[in-house]
């Protein structure tokens, strides 16, 4: 059994803290917390670089829980110190000095070394005012190492767990205002004990000593680059899910993340209050503030969300005043202590109408309705709300951008165009002689920014060159609602660079018939309209007359599912029409915990750098978008999804990104497009899944750059798939991958991967247009939009990959050859006595195979994977890849490396060679095959067809066990037995002649 763990924090000295106690000075105590355990250090009296040198210790309940665990510290003004304890009058309490977030994730663990580190503190809120730094020296050990240092004189007496937390005075009258500036919870510090706390180890400090911190960049740095195979593994969590508990619960809505409790201000409008002109509302508790839009109705319906662990405040306050101006009109404030509590499914509080007090505390007829809860984030007006970690995010536009979303993709069709044929193109006297050549007609077709056409028509010697003749589809990918057009027009190839627009025709989408099945529609014929001249189109038309028309079958194709992903990690796989889907086989949750260790993507206002995370999940049509945290790089989302499951063998692709829209100007300046960052993406298989377990794991997010593979951090997931009918389940195994539309009428592998470009771009588009969008770079990522092009990376994945499951075949033939060689006798003899045996009774050959294959499947149950996968860096060869492979791989389509591309070419041409020769091997092998009966030579076809003729009379007098009993024992026949020459047989197929004498 492990020993426990216990995790020590030393605080070692802070520097340059902000005078706090009106003197110029501050008294400073440092306060520790961690899995709500807290522990403080000593009162330094009147020192703005205070030395403490004092060891605080909490015991860790589980060290594999620690990655997703934080350390908060926060220093503060001890105003009793400050005051000197006299009683009467003196002030109690603290100020806030500063406070700094450790993730428990870099901690070094019991035996690695550790060093002191350097914090810059941090701000509570935007209008906090903080400077210095504190010097921390944090690391975990076993119980048994942590020593406690006491006298034995004098022994401990009691633990002090923490400050003792005491309620406010009441505010009443007109010192209300004056007195909000004040922290309204004050905190007593404990009684001064004769020796410090069991957990508070102060260290030995000389009598004349100088403490400088110790200055480093980055407290706890993540590994970028290959810091050892344990930093790319998936790890598991035990985080307490729902009300804390954990457990695989089936049961119980919201119970796949961490509840966090807000507190919730509704402010709807107001009403008596004497204002020309807009008016904002602003809630304030403590030192958070969070104003309305203005409104000049007074009607607001703003939700604010404070969450409960920073708040440090006993009633929040409601103001109501002019937009510009710093003097409110109105004003009411509610005791924490007295807001109700709502839990969904309880409908949402009503909001009431309350009187509010003047500049002077009188109440008169100016009246507000607000409404004001605790609730978690499950609650409706969660997604919606103000949040006040997001205080520093200004604008509509950037506000808009970090609220939690969920898209719905749109329906997408396949658009099939079968061009027939074209009658009357040309004047009678308009033939070939007339105009000189045979012309080069051809259709092109236009669906918004997609763009095909035809081959030019074939010369066909029943049909005029007026009535050209194609027979070809032309496949589109349109979208629900459709609001383009088809244009269609007929052209004639001049010369290069110049067609000659004959005829032109437009159809709207919606008017276009649709299809469930491989029933083909009723083809059309169009009368097409004169061409009109632009680009370089040759605009004199005026000689043209007659009734041009166009052979036409047009069909919306809802039999077929639009593949915008790669088939192989799909997440659906459901037909265009609803009227075609299988019944539902369960039921897909997802909890989004959070991400620990997120490197930095961009720096900010000189605090260094920083990242504004968000999460976007996809799933079939539903997409889902989490809040944004600003300025962390240790998130914490604790939101939950869910979609419906019509196929098991479908993915679900999670992805992290950096909002780069929060410093956007609030003036809506475009012309610079602002891209976000890609952090890693993830992708869990549903059927590898068991149902109804909930999977808590932290996943590593890496991310290929051009100078290598990175680890970008964690993700922390918790997902659960819960089956809702068994039967529609396993059906579901037997049922085709895709609609059966695709085997009745299969697409082309190029018109696959073309429909596949031309759907994610509809889809970015439609996303594009929501509100807050989502980026085109986002679905690419997602969509994986790039893994169709050429990667020597990918390739050597490939391979390796064939290797592996050519594996078995090459063990079973190494097998045998052991058998052979008889190395092993006894081994060898069971072989052989086994084999004779199935010769004998071949009736069981196969039930002893399906019955061997069935035990191992159960034997290996016991093996069987515990985790889902995750991405695999060592299989994805990403830590193998060279400089110029990655540049390769990541340079565009065409290429824009003009300096290199005749060295990756040469490199291509010498892989292609290779290649080519396996292929040349493959192809003479089976001409060899052929040449057995072909009579290329002579000779030796007719020593084959002897041989032929004397092997029939052998096969019919002598019996089939027999023949084989003794092909086998030949081969099986030991090594004294064995020439190490080839055989008659592989010399003589080996002469064989092929055709690769013939080749140029």
């Amino acid at each position: 059994m492990a020993k426990a763990e216990k995790l020590v924090v030393e605080v070692v000295a802070a520097h340059n803290l902000m005078p706090k106690d009106g003197q110029g000075s501050s008294s400073a105590y440092v306060e520790v917390e961690f899995e709500h355990q807290k522990r403080r250090t000593r009162s330094r009296p009147k020192d703005l670089n205070p030395v403490w040198n004092e060891r605080l210790v909490f015991p860790v309940a589980d060290p594999d829980d620690l990655p997703y665990r934080a350390i908060d510290v926060g220093v503060y003004n001890d105003r009793a110190t400050a005051s000197g304890g006299a009683g009467g009058g003196a002030p109690q309490g603290r100020n806030f000095l500063g406070k700094v977030r450790v993730p428990a994730a870099g901690v070094p663990a019991p035996g690695e070394e550790a060093v002191p580190q350097l914090f810059t503190l941090e701000k509570r809120s935007l209008f906090s005012h903080i400077r210095g730094e504190i010097t921390l020296k944090i690391y975990r050990t076993n119980s048994g190492d942590v020593a406690v240092k006491s006298k034995p004189e004098k022994p401990a007496k009691a633990v002090v767990a923490g400050p003792e937390v005491v309620a406010a005075p009441t505010v009443t009258g007109p010192k209300k205002q004056q007195q909000q500036q004040q922290p309204v919870v004050a905190v007593q510090p404990p009684p001064p004990q004769p020796e410090p706390p069991m957990d508070i180890m102060p260290l030995p400090v000389p009598a004349a000593m100088s403490m400088k911190p110790v200055m480093l960049a980055d407290p706890y740095p993540v590994p970028a680059l290959f810091s050892g195979p344990g930093d790319f593994s998936l790890k598991e969590t035990r985080p307490r899910l729902g009300s804390g508990a954990v457990a695989d619960k089936a049961s119980a809505t919201y119970d796949l993340v961490e509840q966090v409790e807000y507190l919730y201000v509704r402010v709807v409008r107001a009403r008596g209050v004497a204002m020309v002109g807009e008016a904002v509302a602003e809630v304030k508790l403590g030192n958070y503030r969070g104003v309305t839009p203005a409104a000049p109705a007074h009607n607001w319906d703003q939700v604010f969300a404070f969450s409960k662990e920073t708040i440090q405040s006993s009633f929040v306050e409601v103001y109501v005043r002019a937009r510009g101006s710093d003097d409110h009109v109105g004003r009411v404030w509610f005791d924490l202590s007295e807001v109700p509590r709502r839990a969904p499914p309880d409908s949402t509080l009503a909001p009431q109408w309350y009187s509010m007090e003047d500049r002077k505390g009188q109440r008169g007829g100016a009246e507000v309705m607000v409404a004001v809860w605790f609730g978690t984030q499950a609650d409706e007006a969660f997604a919606e709300a103000w949040h006040s970690k997001a205080a520093g995010v200004h604008g509509n536009g950037p506000l808009g951008s970090i609220k939690s979303k969920v898209y719905v993709a749109p329906k997408l069709w396949y658009l099939r165009v079968s061009v027939i044929e074209a009658q009357d193109l040309f004047p009678m006297d308009k033939g070939p002689l007339a105009i000189g050549r045979f012309p080069e007609l051809f259709v092109r077709a236009q669906v918004g920014n997609q763009i095909l056409r035809t081959r030019p028509a074939p010369v066909v010697p029943t049909r005029g060159p007026s009535s050209p003749f194609w027979n070809e589809d032309l496949m589109f990918v349109v979208a629900e609602p459709f609001e383009e057009f088809l244009v269609l027009s007929v052209e004639d190839r001049m010369s290069p660079g110049r067609d000659d627009i004959l005829g032109r025709l437009v159809v709207p989408v919606t008017a276009i018939e649709r299809r469930w099945d491989w029933k083909p529609v009723v083809s059309r014929w169009f009368s097409l309209d004169r061409g009109t001249s632009g680009g370089n189109v040759v605009g004199s038309n005026a000689h043209r007359f007659g009734s041009r028309r166009v052979h036409l079958r047009l069909s919306l194709d809802g039999g077929y599912h639009v593949l915008d992903e790669a088939t192989a990690y799909s997440s659906d796989l459901q037909p265009t029409a609803k009227q075609l889907w299988k019944p539902q086989v369960g039921v897909l949750e997802l909890g989004v915990l959070g991400a620990t260790g997120l490197i930095p993507m961009k720096a900010r206002d000189g605090r260094g750098a920083t990242t504004d995370a968000y999460c976007v999940a996809k799933y079939g049509q539903k997409w889902i978008r989490t809040r944004t945290i600003v300025d962390s790089v240790c998130p914490r989302w604790n939101e939950q999804y869910t979609w419906e499951v019509f196929d098991p063998c479908t993915v679900i692709t999670v992805g992290v990104f950096d909002n780069c829209h929060v410093d956007k100007p609030a003036s809506g300046n475009t012309t610079v497009a602002v891209r976000d960052n890609c952090i890693g993406k993830v992708r869990i298989r549903l059927s590898t899944l068991e149902t109804d377990r909930v999977y808590t794991h932290a996943y590593p997010l890496l991310m290929l750059h051009p100078s290598g593979v990175k680890k970008m951090g964690e993700l922390h997931l918790a997902v659960r798939f819960c089956c809702g009918n068994a039967g529609n389940m396993f059906h579901a195994y037997a049922r085709p991958l895709l609609p059966k539309m695709h085997y009745a009428e299969p697409l082309l592998v190029r018109q696959v991967e073309s429909l596949r470009f031309q759907a994610t771009n509809v889809v970015a588009a439609r996303l594009g247009r929501a509100e807050p969008p989502l980026g085109k770079e986002v679905v690419e990522y997602m969509l994986d939009h790039r893994s169709h092009l050429w990667s020597m990376r990918r390739s050597k994945a490939n391979f390796t990959r064939l290797v592996s499951v050519l594996s078995g075949p090459i063990i079973i033939c190494r097998w045998f050859e052991l058998v052979r060689s008889w190395h092993r006798p006894v081994h060898s003899c069971l072989t052989v006595f086994t084999f004779l045996v199935l010769v004998m009774m071949p009736e069981l050959i196969l039930p002893t195979a399906f019955l061997a294959m069935g035990f191992t499947g159960l034997w290996r149950y016991r093996i069987r994977p515990r985790h889902p996968p995750h991405m695999e860096m060592r299989l994805s060869h990403a830590d193998a890849a060279t400089a110029d492979e990655l540049d390769e791989e990541f340079d565009t389509f065409p290429s824009s490396r003009g300096d290199v591309v005749r060295f990756r070419y040469d490199r291509l041409r010498s892989v292609a060679g290779r290649v080519q020769t396996v292929v040349g091997d493959i192809a003479t092998q089976g001409e060899r095959m052929q040449a057995l009966l072909g009579w290329r030579d002579p000779r030796a076809t007719l020593l084959f067809s002897i041989a032929c003729v004397v092997a029939a009379v052998i096969a019919y007098a002598v019996p089939m066990k027999v023949l084989v009993g003794l092909g086998g024992l030949y081969a099986m026949r030991p090594p004294r037995f064995r020439s190490r020459m080839p055989s008659s047989l592989m010399n003589f197929f080996r002469r064989l002649p092929s055709r690769a004498d013939i080749l140029l």
